[in-house]
Parts: structure tokens; C-alpha cells; sequence
């Protein structure tokens, strides 16, 4: 696998550290290498970037986030109170549009076979998701200096506005702070149960739920740079699949088919990609384990999008797993009785 190009600063014609433009050009053929590059790697990791470039992004990033500070600081901007130069959200803007881009033209490539949708989001999936974890260490000062800051400014997943409606009518003018601050707790602990987070879990299980709840956000919010990757593959890729197909015409109500008795109705997927999951389901041509292995790789990948634990399908997934796990118990219960049975 050869490696991304490495662009000397000090040969350019500009430092990259100069412009949003400037580095944004010394950025890209890196993450081009990172999230584009096909890999033979059966985990789907991410090829390596050239040690000096890997080195003279995170110093031009450097350079580029407190040459934007200091300036915003020059002019008496609110930066030197904290506040994110305005600036610095350009790169962030580029990024954004960046994994919109590579996830679109995955869209573009998922097939029209319902049998073979599941076998392709998968793996096409895992790459991008190794690529987005590359790209958020590489780029950790985004995070560090604009994305950070943005949050304590109130521009991240979770926000004032969230909570506000429901503490505004019991407000007065002694507890309003307190309130608002205990009600913003509330709402973030809530949203991270949704993500199966616990209090008392580790801070592994933690990060977990946060960076669940970040993907799953709208696209306004500031996020990090994996969340951000991860937001744009549920939008790009994985929302328009889980849509269903707009019914041609219209009908009259004479011509309506009555409706069915009450009961437990059937399952009847609506979007290409829940289909696509029943279809995999109930494929007598697959092995079961890796029918297994291929929902339980999508039900990860699903969450780590943001598509709530709530969803239709998400839910599906949980019952087939459930069911699955039980199975292999009981097989593996039996299993062992045999053994037991055949040694007495």
C-alpha cells in the first residue's frame, strides 16, 4: 500500500497554517489516503500516513487554531474570553462536507439486490468507521481547539434550548441558574441511558454513550470529528435505506382495502435497508453464523451512527439477537448434557 504523499511546508508555496484554503489543501490528500484507500486488512484498519506528514498536520493544525486566536484576540473579540474563533470553522465546515462527499458516493454504490445490501454495508462500513477514528486522531487539535469550544459555548448535542422549555414556567429569579444547570444534567443522563450507558459504568461505556448521542444529533450541532463521520454516514448512507418507497398515486376511499382484524400483525419492513435485514433473517443459503455475525455487525454499526435504540428496526435486530443468543444456549446446554451423558 504506498503511502499519502507528503507535502513539505517549507517547500510549498505557502505555509499551510496560513489560510483555511492552505491547509485544507494539505489536509486532504491525507484524509483521501485515510478514509478513501482500499486496505486488505480483513478488520478493515485504515492505512498508515507518512510519519512527517502525520507530524506536520498536527503542527500546522497548531499553528493554523492559535494563529486564529491570536488574531480574533488582536481585534478584541470575545476568543479572549474562551469563545472559538470564528474562523477555525472553516475546517471544521470542510470536514463536514468532506465525509458527506465519501458517504454519498457509497450510497451511490450500495447495490439494488435486497440479498446483498446487508453483505456490503457491513464491511463498506467498518472502513469508513476505521478511517473516521484515523482522521479524529489525526485531527485531534479540531477537536481540542474549535470543537471543544463550540461546546462551551453552547453549540454542542446537547444544548440549553433542549431543556429549556421544560423548567422555563417553574422558574424564579433565585433558582433559575441552579434549575437550569440540574435540568441540563438531567437531560444529559437521560439521553445517555437511550445509549445504554449506566451511572457507575466505565469510562469506556461512557465515551460509548456520548459519542452515540453525538452521531445521532442533528447536523447543526459541533461534534468531534469521528461523531461528525459517523453523523454523515446515518445521514448520507444509512436514512435515505431505512425510508419507505412513496406510494404511487392516489386512492379513493371506496377502493381502499379494508383493514385488517385486530391481532398481532406481521412484520412488514417499509425501507430497502429493513428488507434487506428480514430477507438476510430468513435466507436458507446463509449459515447461521454468519447470518449472526452480520446482523450483529449491523446492530453495532447502527448505534454507532445514532439511529435510536427506539427505531423500528433497531428493535427487529435486538429480537433476533436476543432469540439468537438463547438458541446457542440451549444448543450449548445440550451440548454439555451429551457430553456428561456419554462419559457416565
Amino acid at each position: 500500500m504506498p503511502a499519502a504523499v507528503v507535502l513539505n511546508p517549507a517547500s510549498s508555496s505557502s505555509n499551510p497554517a496560513n489560510s483555511s484554503v492552505s491547509l485544507w489543501a494539505y489536509l486532504k490528500p491525507a484524509l483521501d489516503h485515510i478514509v478513501k484507500s482500499s486496505t486488505n486488512d480483513p478488520n478493515g484498519k485504515a492505512p498508515a500516513v507518512d510519519f512527517v506528514l502525520y507530524s506536520g498536520i498536527h503542527t500546522a493544525c497548531y499553528n493554523y487554531f492559535t494563529s486564529q486566536s491570536e488574531a480574533s484576540s488582536a481585534t478584541g473579540s470575545a476568543t479572549a474570553r474562551g469563545k472559538a474563533p470564528a474562523g477555525s470553522s472553516d475546517i471544521y465546515d470542510h470536514l463536514d462536507r468532506y465525509f458527506a462527499e465519501v458517504c454519498q458516493e457509497i450510497a451511490l454504490n450500495t447495490p439494488d439486490d435486497e440479498s446483498t445490501l446487508v453483505h456490503f454495508l457491513v464491511p463498506s462500513f467498518k472502513r469508513y468507521s476505521s478511517g473516521a477514528q484515523s482522521a479524529n486522531r489525526l485531527l485531534s487539535y479540531v477537536n481540542r481547539h474549535y470543537v471543544k469550544r463550540a461546546v462551551d459555548e453552547d453549540r454542542g448535542w446537547l444544548r440549553l434550548n433542549d431543556v429549556l422549555d421544560s423548567v422555563v414556567k417553574t422558574l424564579t429569579i433565585e433558582d433559575t441558574r441552579e434549575k437550569i444547570s440540574k435540568r441540563l444534567r438531567e437531560k444529559r443522563a437521560e439521553e445517555l441511558r437511550r445509549w445504554g450507558y449506566v451511572e457507575g459504568d466505565s469510562s469506556e461505556r461512557l465515551a460509548r454513550a456520548e459519542a452515540c448521542s453525538e452521531a445521532a444529533s442533528s447536523t447543526d450541532r459541533i461534534v468531534p470529528v469521528a461523531s461528525l463521520a459517523h453523523r454523515r454516514f446515518r445521514t448520507e448512507v444509512v436514512e435515505p435505506l431505512l425510508l419507505a418507497p412513496k406510494s404511487k398515486g392516489t386512492s379513493k376511499a371506496k377502493h381502499k382495502i379494508p383493514k385488517t382484524p385486530a391481532g398481532a400483525a406481521p412484520y412488514r419492513p417499509r425501507g430497502r435497508l429493513g428488507r434487506a435485514v428480514q430477507h438476510l433473517m430468513t435466507a436458507e443459503d446463509v449459515e447461521e453464523d454468519e447470518k449472526l455475525r452480520l446482523i450483529s455487525d449491523l446492530s453495532h454499526a447502527l448505534e454507532t451512527i445514532g439511529v435510536r435504540p427506539d427505531h423500528a428496526l433497531r428493535k427487529r435486530i435486538e429480537k433476533y439477537l436476543v432469540a439468537a443468543a438463547g438458541a446457542i444456549d440451549q444448543k450449548d446446554g445440550g451440548d454439555k448434557v451429551k457430553a456428561e451423558s456419554s462419559r457416565s
